[in-house]
């Protein structure tokens, strides 16, 4: 199953109440709470309270989306307090602040020991370490993201997706076939030409991303970065969402 749900950074003006009930009203089923914009780190007590309204509310807490990066001297311990006490299965992390061609082998190294270290610090409290699929970071090109997998060479560390501006439609397909079970939560929205259009009109290309998913594990598919960053759109964007899934036999919406 690739079930619909939606990353709350989205909206980061709005409390997370209002978050909640936008997922209700549009049939979206989890949610990955961001750091800092709706639960800060090194805060169990508000993570905890976070939790018990996403369930009460019938929701998932798919993910704690923290924004702690690899090789900058961040302590993860605030994170991994937070994400425990929210009940997420997984934490976003970020792979570096520098594009991969401008990291040199002492970045590389440093970078994937640091991801093996936490990444057993998570595994002990249950929970998945997944990167950012993002631009100006180590996994900003196919080839990279999956080095640092591998010279990290930890079973629990994954890579989320989206589809990058910077790689073609050819690329990107090939990044999601080679991440295969390293692939967790997907980020969705559609980005033609990189600029933010509704989700509709992309049905066609996410029906070939989706036809690269793996079918070992559920999945979600968290709608991210709605046009005009309004409510309206986001109701859009979400119907479009459920009935690509549904076309696609991987989501029974009810």
């Amino acid at each position: 199953m690739i079930i619909p749900g939606l990353v709350s950074v989205t909206f980061r003006e709005k409390k997370p109440e209002e978050i909640i009930a936008l997922c209700v009203q549009n049939s979206l089923c989890g949610v990955e709470w961001g750091e800092n914009s709706h639960i800060m780190p090194g805060d169990p007590e508000g993570a905890a309270a976070l939790r018990k309204k996403t369930l009460d509310a019938g929701l998932k807490v798919v993910a704690y989306g923290s924004y702690y990066r690899l090789c900058t001297g961040m302590d993860f311990e605030p994170t991994l307090v937070s994400a425990k006490a929210l009940g997420a299965p997984v934490i976003r992390v970020w792979a570096g602040n520098i594009p991969s061609e401008e990291a040199d082998e002492d970045y590389r190294s440093n970078a994937a020991g640091e991801a093996a270290l936490i990444a057993g610090q998570a595994e002990k409290e249950g929970i998945k370490i997944a990167f950012e699929w993002h631009k100006n970071t180590l996994t900003d090109t196919n080839e990279s993201a999956v080095d640092l997998l591998k010279h990290a060479n930890h079973p629990n560390l994954y890579c989320l997706w989206q589809p990058t501006a910077a790689l073609n439609m050819e690329q990107r397909c090939e990044g999601i076939r080679l991440l295969g079970d390293r692939l967790l939560n997907l980020h969705t929205y559609y980005w033609p030409d990189g600029k933010r259009e509704e989700f509709a009109p992309g049905k066609g290309e996410w029906k070939q991303y989706l036809s690269y998913v793996p079918k070992d594990r559920d999945r979600y598919a968290l709608l991210e970065f709605v046009k005009d960053n309004t409510v309206e759109q986001l109701e859009k964007d979400a119907k479009a969402l459920i009935e690509l899934l549904t076309e696609e036999g991987v989501y029974r919406h009810g």
